[in-house]
């Protein structure tokens, strides 16, 4: 029975260490965003910490130590893993505003971050394997080897088990602050059950329960376990942030993770305050006037233009896909898009599948890109393969525009996906609001690929809040395109992450 349960508890302590690392990415979100920088400073933090702990883990695991004395050391382990995890709540609302504020670069930021929040609770957690391992064989008539692989199997099995449970269950079901919060429970709790028959347990339960007490209450006075979205889905933390004007009366604001998406107004659809979702909407109306165009909208966010062309437009045809069905939930629930309006039709998937899943011939007028991860697009929305899909899909005169966010002064991704465009159509623009001409920090581009682009050098908004865009010199893109630096973005290779690295981050506001 004993070497079942120190089974047991190596499975249920591996399981919760790998729930703590899924549910990292979710915690980081809204701070630094979600992408490869994010998922690699997570994985490497955890792992150095599981890596260090099982070393020590090792050194306590003396042949002195019996069950007695490994159960205790156990417990302290666990102790001190309930008081760390639950401190990491506490952290990233003491610690993020500084880093992120500060002026350091984005990988610098996620990986110190990363280390704040995350090593410890994988290191005190790392400890209790090679304990529970050893006192096993010493419970055992069984040789080593046996009962050391029985003892990684489950390890592992736990680490399988935690990470479907936090990806699939229980973020969705109590949310990345509830889930943190059940974790530090679960190992206070095993923790306590270890130091039961030990002379030392009085000490441990004082020194665990005054640390977590000592932790509430700092958290409940800075908010830290109330989670800073307003949903949290499988894929973002979504807040909605309403404001009142006496121009325009109400108006709210979806904020995806850590970055503005979507800007509505109720009482006029077609009054769009995002610049390069106007731009968008002018562009249009510049090529085909009055004409209702046939659309594809790769990410939904907040519906705000397929809400304007909804209102716009009698006979318009638009196909939205959106990844998060709470995405849409929340836009229809809260930024007053009507998802059954005549003509809109939403697609719950991936940008790419849902675009190619359309029959590969001319159907669509205009195709809109606006799907971001942080500030980055997902490599497989920028790459040469897809920008063909998108080709044999648009009619002779229509065009393919993508939001890009990108450095002002030298912007190296938004020119490798302006060189990879080219690849799949005759003509390229690139477009920028014109009072961010000459600015360096991070900017928004819209480019716009087809097989005809318009004339002129600038467009000048016809309703809506006063905007001019230029177009970049078509001589000086071409001459800026031939850099044989610049990558081609394939399914293959496209250093989205890397091209973008520097970009800095916005300034929190979490409110």
């Amino acid at each position: 029975m004993r070497q079942f349960l120190f089974g047991l508890a190596l499975f249920i302590t591996s399981a919760c260490g790998l729930i703590v690392e899924i549910v990292a990415g979710r915690m980081l979100a809204p701070y630094v965003g979600m992408s490869l920088y994010t998922w690699t400073a997570i994985i490497a933090v955890v792992l150095a910490g599981l890596s260090i702990g099982h070393w020590v883990g090792g050194v306590l695991a003396a042949p002195h130590v019996n069950a007695k004395i490994g159960s205790r050391r156990v417990a302290w382990a666990l102790g001190f893993g309930a008081i760390s995890t639950l401190a990491s709540l506490v952290l990233i609302k003491t610690v993020s505003g500084h880093l992120v504020q500060s002026s350091m670069g984005l990988v610098p930021i996620i990986v110190m971050l990363a280390t704040a929040l995350f090593f410890l609770p994988s290191f005190f957690v790392g400890i209790v394997s090679p304990i529970l391992t050893k006192i096993t064989i010493d419970e055992s008539n069984h040789h080593g080897g046996r009962i050391i692989g029985r003892m990684y199997a489950l390890g592992t099995l736990g680490s399988i088990a935690g990470t479907l449970s936090a990806g699939y269950f229980f973020i969705s079901w109590i949310g990345s602050s509830g889930t943190i919060i059940m974790v530090a429970a679960i190992y206070a709790i095993m923790s306590l059950l270890f130091a039961i028959a030990d002379q030392f347990r009085f000490l441990m339960v004082a020194v665990v329960g005054s640390g977590g007490v000592l932790l509430a209450t700092v958290g409940d006075g800075i908010g830290a376990f109330h989670s800073p979205c307003d949903i949290e889905s499988d894929y973002f933390c979504i807040r909605i942030n309403s404001h009142e004007s006496a121009d325009i009366g109400t108006s709210r604001i979806m904020t995806l993770d850590h970055l503005v998406n979507s800007i509505n107004v109720k009482n006029d659809p077609g009054l769009l305050l995002s610049p390069s979702v106007h731009f968008v909407d002018e562009y249009t109306k510049a090529r085909f006037g009055n004409k209702s165009p046939d659309a594809f909208f790769i990410g939904g966010g907040g519906f705000t233009l397929p809400r304007a062309w909804a209102n716009d437009y009698k006979n318009t045809k638009i196909i939205v896909a959106e990844i998060d069905p709470a995405v849409t939930m929340a836009a229809k629930n809260l930024l007053w898009f009507n998802a059954s309006a005549p003509g809109i039709n939403i697609i719950h998937q991936d940008g790419r599948l849902a675009l190619q899943k359309s029959p590969p011939r001319p159907i669509y007028d205009v195709v809109f890109g606006d799907a971001f991860l942080g500030v980055s697009i997902p490599p497989h929305l920028v790459s040469l393969e897809f920008h063909d899909e998108i080709a044999r899909r648009l009619k002779p005169n229509g065009f393919y525009a993508i939001n890009v966010v990108d450095r002002g002064s030298n912007p190296k991704f938004m020119l490798s996906l302006a060189k990879t465009l080219k690849e799949s159509f005759p003509v390229v623009e690139v477009w920028v609001d014109e009072t961010l001409i000459g600015a360096m920090g991070r900017i928004n581009y819209v480019l716009v690929s087809g097989n005809n682009g318009l004339r002129q050098k600038h467009l000048t908004n016809v309703r809506g809040e006063k905007r001019v865009w230029a177009k970049w010199p078509p001589a000086n893109l071409e001459k800026r395109l031939n850099d044989q630096s610049l990558s081609i973005l394939t399914d293959d290779f496209a250093p989205v992450n890397r091209l973008m690295a520097d970009i800095s981050l916005p300034i929190l506001d979490l409110k």
